[in-house]
Formats: C-alpha cells, sequence, structure tokens
C-alpha cells in the first residue's frame, strides 16, 4: 500500500517517528511537512535522517489555519503513484482546500493524458468545540468532510463533531504518538524534592498563572516551568515574589525535554476552557495533552484540568481538578508530593497510558484505518442501541396516563414524572411496572428533566411523551431506527393528528424569529419556512443519548411552550439535526391541555415565547417584536379577530403576567 501523508508539523523528527514505525510494519509512506514551523514557542527546521522518504516544503503565513504550501512540490508528489491521499491537516484549514484543489486539478490533467488513477483522501481533526466558522472555512470543511473517505481524530469529542458535521468516512479516534523508547523513566533511588513542573506553551489558555498562584501560595512547593510563549514576561513578574522557587528553563529539546521529566515529583497540566481567560483562547479546550502522557511514560504522576480532552486522556492515572481553580489545583499537588503511596499508585496506572499512545500503537491503527477505507478489511456493524426509555409528565387525567402507557408497558422502560401527585397517578404507573417520581410542579421542562435524572440506563435514547399523545411500540422502533440513520440526528418526531382534525398532519414549526412574529400578526404564520429553520414538536419527542449529553436537559425557565424550541435551538448550534418521521402518525386526543382555559393558554404560550426571544435574540428584538404584538392585538380587535386579552397581555408583557398570575397557582394541565 502505498501511502501519501501531508503534515506541516511533521518537522519535528520525533514526530515522524509514526511514519517510520508504519514503514516498518510494510507501509510505504512519503511524506510532505513544512521546512520550518514554530513547534512549542521556537522555530524547528527540517533535518530528515540519511534515506527518510520526507520532502520539505516552503510555507507561505505561519498560522495552522490560514497558511498554504509553495504549490510546485504537492503537484508534483499528487502527480506520483498513491493509493490513499492522507492529509494530515484540518478540514477546514487553507492548506486542505489548496491540496484537495490541486488534487482536483491533478486528476483533470491526468484524465487528458489517459491516466485513470485517483486516490481517496483522508482529513485529520483535533477540534472538540462545535464551531460554525466564517465563510469561506465553513465551506471548505464541510466539503473536505463529506467528499473524505475517512478522518482520523485525537478526542472523543472531535469523533461526534466531525460525524455531526457530515463526515463521509468513518471518524477515529488515533491518539498522538509517544517514543516509548526515548520517554522512559529515570534510574531508582531519586529523592522527592516537592518539584512541580510545567512544560508546554506560555499562553493564557494554557493556564500557567493558575499554576504559579498554586505555587505562590505554598512555599514548601518549587516549580519548574519548560517552553515559551508570548506571556511569558507576564508570568516571570508574576512569579518574581517566589524567588529561586520558580525557574523558567525555555523551550527544551527531547533529551532535555526526557531529564525534566524524570527531575520532578509532579506535572501540572492547568489548561483553562472556554469559560476562563480575558483573551481568545476562550474558544478553545486542550484537544489532547501529549505532555501527561510523556510525562506518565517517565514515571512522573500528573494532576490536570479537566479541560476538554484531558479526563479522557488522563483517566484515573492521574488527579482532575477543575479549570482555573487555585486552590483545588494548589490541594492536588500537596497530595500528591505528601503522599508517597499515591504517587506510586499513579505512577504505575500512568504506564499502560503511555503505552496505548506509543508509536508502535498509534502506527497499526492509521494501517487499520488506511485498509478500512480501501476496503481491504471488513468491519463489524455497530450493534443496536438499547432499547430507549420512555418519559411520561403528568398532571391529573390517571385514565390518559394509562392510555399512553398501556401499548409500551413492558416492552421499554418507562418513567412517570406526577405533577399533580395524585394517588392514582401513581397506582396508575405501579400497576404497568412504570417507575413513579414525584414531580417538583414546576412546570413541563422542570418535569422532563426529573425524569431525565431518574434514568436507569443513562447511556439510552429517551422518548418524551405527552400524557395525552398516543404512540406504539412498533412507532417507538421505528422513532429509534429513524434517529440512528444519521450521526446528525439528534431529535426526531413523528406526524401527529389531532383527534376529530381532518386537517394534514403538522409537526414542523419555524424557529421563533421577528420575520415569523410579523407573518403571524398579519394572518399569514401557516406559509412554510425552509426545513432548515424548523424544528420538530409534537406530543412525542425522541432524543439520543448521545444528543441530550452534548446539548444538556430541558431549561426549567419554561413552564409550558417553547422548550422543545428552545432545546432543538441549541441542538441546532452545536451541529445537530432535527428530522421529522413521516412514516410514522400518533394521535393527540387532547383533554390534557391548557387550551380549556383559553388566558391562561395566551399567557403561558407567550410568556414562553418572551423568554425564548430574551436568551436567543435579545431585548431588543424583542421589545420590536413586543411592539408588533401590541399593533397587531389591537388590530385584531378592531376587525373582531380578537381579544382584549392578547392586548392586555402585550401591554403588561406577556412573562410578567405568566409569573404574576399563573406561575404561582396551580400547574396547568399540561405541567
Amino acid at each position: 500500500m502505498k501511502v501519501l501523508r501531508i503534515s506541516h508539523s511533521a518537522v519535528v523528527d520525533a514526530w515522524r517517528e509514526g511514519e517510520r514505525v508504519m514503514r516498518t510494519q510494510g507501509l510505504d509512506v512519503d511524506l510532505l511537512c513544512a521546512k520550518a514551523w514554530d513547534e512549542g514557542g521556537r522555530v524547528v527546521a527540517l533535518e530528515p535522517r540519511p534515506g527518510e522518504p520526507v520532502q520539505g516544503v516552503r510555507t507561505i503565513g505561519s498560522h495552522p489555519a490560514l497558511f498554504l504550501f509553495a504549490p510546485g512540490p504537492l503537484w508534483r508528489a499528487l502527480g506520483r503513484p498513491h493509493d490513499l491521499l492522507d492529509i494530515q491537516q484540518e478540514p477546514y484549514a487553507l492548506v486542505t482546500a489548496e491540496i484537495l484543489a490541486l488534487r482536483a486539478l491533478r486528476r483533470g490533467w491526468d484524465r487528458l493524458r489517459g491516466r485513470r488513477s485517483h486516490a481517496p483522501y483522508l482529513v485529520s481533526s483535533a477540534q472538540n468545540i462545535f464551531k460554525w466558522y466564517p465563510w469561506p472555512f465553513s465551506t471548505l470543511e464541510r466539503r473536505a468532510l463529506r467528499r473524505s473517505a475517512g478522518v482520523s481524530v485525537c478526542n472523543d469529542q472531535a469523533v461526534s463533531i466531525c460525524k455531526r458535521k457530515g463526515a463521509g468516512g468513518p471518524v477515529v479516534n488515533i491518539p498522538l504518538g509517544v517514543d516509548l523508547s526515548v520517554f522512559t523513566p529515570g534510574p531508582d533511588g531519586r529523592t522527592p524534592s516537592r518539584t512541580v513542573g510545567y512544560a508546554g506553551r506560555l499562553v493564557e489558555h494554557k493556564g500557567v498563572d493558575v499554576l504559579v498562584k498554586a505555587v505562590l501560595a505554598d512555599e514548601s512547593l518549587t516549580l519548574r516551568i519548560a517552553g515559551g510563549g508570548p506571556d511569558e514576561d507576564e508570568l516571570r513578574e508574576l512569579a518574581a515574589a517566589a524567588g529561586e522557587r520558580i525557574t523558567f528553563l525555555g523551550s527544551l529539546g527531547e533529551p532535555e525535554l526526557v531529564e525534566f521529566y524524570r527531575s520532578i515529583d509532579v506535572l501540572a497540566v492547568p489548561s483553562l476552557d472556554a469559560t476562563h481567560g480575558s483573551r481568545p483562547g476562550q474558544g478553545w479546550v486542550e484537544q489532547f495533552g501529549r505532555v501527561a502522557v510523556e510525562a506518565m511514560a517517565c514515571g512522573a504522576p500528573v494532576v490536570a484540568s479537566s479541560s476538554g480532552a484531558l479526563p479522557d486522556v488522563v483517566g484515573d492515572a492521574g488527579i482532575l481538578v477543575p479549570p482555573g481553580d487555585v486552590e483545588a489545583l494548589g490541594a492536588a499537588l500537596r497530595q500528591v508530593v505528601d503522599d508517597p503511596e499515591l504517587a506510586a499508585t499513579l505512577r504505575e496506572r500512568g504506564f499502560p497510558v503511555a503505552a496505548r499512545c506509543s508509536w508502535d500503537s498509534v502506527a497499526t491503527a492509521n494501517g487499520d484505518l488506511y485498509r478500512r477505507v480501501l476496503g481491504l478489511v471488513t468491519v463489524p456493524e455497530p450493534p443496536d442501541p438499547p432499547l430507549p426509555e420512555g418519559i411520561v409528565v403528568a398532571y391529573r387525567h390517571p385514565e390518559m396516563v394509562r392510555t399512553v402507557l398501556a401499548p409500551l408497558a413492558g416492552k421499554i422502560s418507562l418513567i412517570v414524572v406526577d405533577n399533580s401527585r395524585l394517588p392514582e397517578i401513581r397506582e396508575v404507573a405501579e400497576a404497568v411496572g412504570a417507575q413513579y417520581v414525584e414531580g417538583r410542579g414546576l412546570g413541563f421542562a422542570a418535569g422532563v428533566n426529573d425524569g431525565l435524572a431518574h434514568r436507569q440506563c443513562p447511556d439510552a435514547d429517551v422518548i418524551l411523551l405527552n400524557s395525552d399523545a398516543e404512540v406504539l411500540f412498533d412507532d417507538v422502533v421505528a422513532l429509534q431506527r429513524a434517529a440512528h440513520a444519521d450521526p446528525r440526528t439528534a431529535l426526531v418526531g413523528p406526524c401527529e393528528i389531532e383527534e376529530g382534525d381532518l386537517s394534514p398532519p403538522r409537526a414542523t414549526w419555524p424557529f421563533p424569529s421577528l420575520g415569523r412574529f410579523f407573518l403571524e400578526n398579519i394572518g399569514l404564520g401557516r406559509l412554510p419556512a425552509r426545513r432548515s429553520r424548523c424544528f420538530v414538536a409534537c406530543g412525542v419527542d425522541f432524543l439520543r443519548a448521545d444528543a441530550l449529553a452534548d446539548v444538556g436537559g430541558l431549561d426549567e425557565r419554561y413552564f409550558l411552550y417553547f422548550e422543545d424550541a428552545d432545546w432543538a435551538y441549541r441542538a441546532r448550534q452545536r451541529g445537530w439535526r432535527n428530522v421529522l418521521v413521516h412514516d410514522v402518525v400518533t394521535r393527540h386526543t387532547g383533554g390534557a391541555t391548557t387550551r380549556s382555559d383559553p388566558e391562561r393558554y395566551e399567557a403561558h404560550l407567550h410568556g414562553s415565547l418572551e423568554k425564548y426571544y430574551r436568551k436567543h435574540l435579545g431585548d431588543r428584538r424583542w421589545a420590536v417584536a413586543r411592539a408588533m404584538g401590541v399593533v397587531g392585538s389591537a388590530a385584531r380587535l378592531l376587525v373582531r379577530h380578537g381579544t382584549r386579552s392578547r392586548l392586555h397581555l402585550y401591554l403588561a408583557g406577556p412573562a410578567r403576567v405568566e409569573r404574576e398570575l399563573y406561575l404561582d397557582t396551580d400547574a396547568s394541565d399540561d405541567a
């Protein structure tokens, strides 16, 4: 198998060990990389080993997402026969677009010359925060992912994100490699010295200032900082009060770095995340944490923040603390240096973690991915997901609860959250084997969250059932099948018909917006909207477990209505889709809704709409919408198509009316 790999960071000799090991495993790997690149605060020039098939290419620009390669060497390399092109660059990066554009031109050129060779390509990603990039980067990313044969990533979150963004092939988590023949423990018998170490860039989002403050607060600790970066002067000024207890070593080469790890009692990896810091870097969380693995390989215990991928990498082989917490970091460091038995335990747990990141393991994983995308190995189909758990939020009407539970009892796990706390509801739930949960009476969203907290299997999907909706077990199976047909799908719902209503079923609604609010006010609210601007809302909502884990539960500020729109909008912002399943039709029996009390219904509906506007669209847009609501309500009164209550509602403020008149009284029938 002939593979062409392109990676700007392979300029670092140690990071080309993966290609060298792949060659020993029988793969023919050619490599293109930068001639020189800034890695870890110092410029590294390419120095090939004798006979090593690596070519340095001049770069234009220095930002990982914005640079380009000189096109000539790429053009010539793409013209040489190869079975697979492995682009070790982010799919949104300009250099990825450059490589793919040259690949397309090369393909056309080869066709003119009578050649038909066209190797598939892979891309790689480390992005573990879902981001919408501005044009043209969003378009470049989407095309690169969807046309790729596969994606290699280095953390679990990136797997989910690439799938949600439409990756066309398998997405495989392959860790960054460490050379275990170089990073090895030092000789036994070293005397502990209460020395903390840090290795990495000196930039704000790495949290080095948090570490310095933790050491300043404990005069028994010393700190050695390896690395360089733009924040070095500020950090030196901050550390000056510690005198010789804190030393800056600058950027270290590989041999010096190994000795550094062997000289410390504990390595700190205090990376921050998107919620900390004052400069950009706040759209960043730790994507792997190679220094943690290197330290473990050298026998140094690790204390790390729970930022990004660090919990997955470190696991129980280290101590995790909240990002940015000076006291927690200091306490964890003291815990390790004060307890030799704990340090020894962490040291022993670290060696298997390092072994999983050895270059042999990484090369094998890459080879397996190559063979998979080329169809040389058969990958078994993933097992079917477990049956979902059903959650019913009930308020009175025990007979209706009995009706919705009956078709599913004994087939899926059921949870009944009772916001009315009626003995009859408990009897109905227990009679069919459902788990009964006494609700807090704070509305539908809070009831759903109560049910989520009592799931028997947190990894199972969830189907939310209104107490006045009827769904059969076969419908549940069909919804689950539809939910898992596309890894980007978070929520699916069936078409829904109202009892006694002969109009066509409808279960998709536009997300609230000023334009849609205007159409509603002039009587054109049923005009269709683009599918991407709609959410699924009916009496039966099927939620994927991984989407729930990513997006979170429902917002309990919504007592009734728009909690589904809010959840769907948050899911959409994180790259998830919601899908209407036309083949499944459920019946909404009615009778358990607030529409029997029009004024209460209006207060809950428009009060929740105000909360949605303020949360997602801002107070100014809500002020415009409210003004339109006042004018529209007054106009409806003039033509006798409206009521004074709607006008009063918008004059007083819907959320205020809802809060003052209804939220301090008994819950409504939909709660």
